[in-house]
């Protein structure tokens, strides 16, 4: 396994934080159920999973000679946040392509949260009318002629990272994070629950958890709940760019299907809108454990650990990590879902 022989430029505190959610264990009455928080694991405007990401393409982004990154997600998109700071960190231009993926229709959308965060750090970041696709859009290849039009030097960053030939590093190196925190903790996680929806943050940690595996001898279920409600998509994506990061880190193998999990259930009929479940997860989390989730991501992904959990899918003798990817800079667009 050769994770080793990328480049990584550190953008996050060490290791991100593992901590056990007791009342919410207790409460469900089953899985003991830990948290993993990239919500907190960096400086850099929130951080979040992207940041993690990115600590593998900045290496690239450098020895390019680029001097603007150019990417792009929803209004409220995290990625771009993420992408905007490590530009600001790093002294280098970003240009945003900002796509109408969520029909949430509030005079707030594109005013708020994480939009107005990359407008702070200086991203020039423009509205575009189209709506929700994980992939490749054309709007964002527009978006790097103009800045090589207007002289620039631009370094593309596809959404989420996840189709970037390095996105499935940062999440194979936290499957070894995620390893010694078991071994300082004196514990081990039986099952990993991750939200996906393009899918590079649990296609890195198949990666990851596989070659620990086949080092180990020890199994893990990694779970993805979908939260793009375009599923079969999602499940193309995570499974190309899981094996495409196995073979970079030289796993040896292919994967086998049963490492290979997007569970339906919990997405709803639309990306970035909330259901039932998503708000009655949301409001328990932050009840309970004063861990606060947001409707497009980890909502989604609590109220499918949650369902888990309960059916006994499960097992009640289970030890659970819930990878807390970040998101809350959102909840502002979002504000009438707590209106009183």
């Amino acid at each position: 396994m050769k994770l080793d022989q990328f480049p990584r430029y550190p953008l996050t505190f060490g290791p991100s934080p593992v901590h056990h959610l007791r009342r919410l264990s207790d409460h469900l009455g089953g899985a003991q159920i830990w948290a993993k928080r990239e919500d907190v694991n960096s400086g850099l405007a929130f951080g979040g999973n992207k940041v993690r990401k990115l600590e593998y393409i900045v290496p690239d982004i450098l020895a390019s000679g680029a001097d603007t990154l150019v990417s792009i997600g929803g209004y409220q998109s995290n990625h771009t946040r993420q992408v905007a700071a490590v530009a600001a960190h790093l002294g280098l231009g970003c240009r945003l392509v900002q796509e109408k993926w969520v029909p949430w229709e509030d005079p707030t959308n594109t005013q708020v949260g994480n939009i107005l965060l990359s407008r702070m750090m200086g991203a020039d970041s423009r509205l575009d009318p189209h709506g929700f696709d994980i992939g490749i859009r054309d709007s964002w290849k527009d978006a790097l002629r103009d800045v090589e039009e207007a002289g620039g030097t631009p370094y593309p960053i596809p959404a989420g990272a996840s189709e970037h030939h390095l996105g499935g590093l940062g999440f194979a190196n936290w499957a070894f994070e995620v390893a010694e925190q078991e071994r300082a903790l004196g514990i081990h996680f039986d099952t990993i629950v991750v939200c996906t929806v393009t899918g590079s943050t649990h296609a890195g940690m198949i990666a990851g958890f596989a070659a620990l595996e086949d080092l180990t001898g020890v199994k893990r279920r990694v779970l993805g709940i979908d939260a793009s409600a375009t599923l079969e998509k999602t499940r193309e994506q995570v499974a190309r760019i899981a094996r495409h990061t196995a073979a970079l880190i030289e796993l040896g193998r292919d994967l086998r299907d049963d490492e290979i999990q997007v569970l339906e259930g919990w997405a709803g009929e639309l990306y970035g809108i909330p259901v039932d479940s998503t708000m009655a997860a949301m409001a328990l989390g932050a009840r309970l454990e004063a861990m606060i989730t947001d409707p497009v991501y980890e909502g989604k992904s609590l109220a499918g650990l949650i369902d888990l959990v309960t059916s006994r899918d499960i097992p009640a003798n289970s030890t659970v990590l819930y990878a807390h990817l970040g998101g809350q800079p959102a909840i502002n667009a979002y504000h009438r879902l707590w209106a009183e």
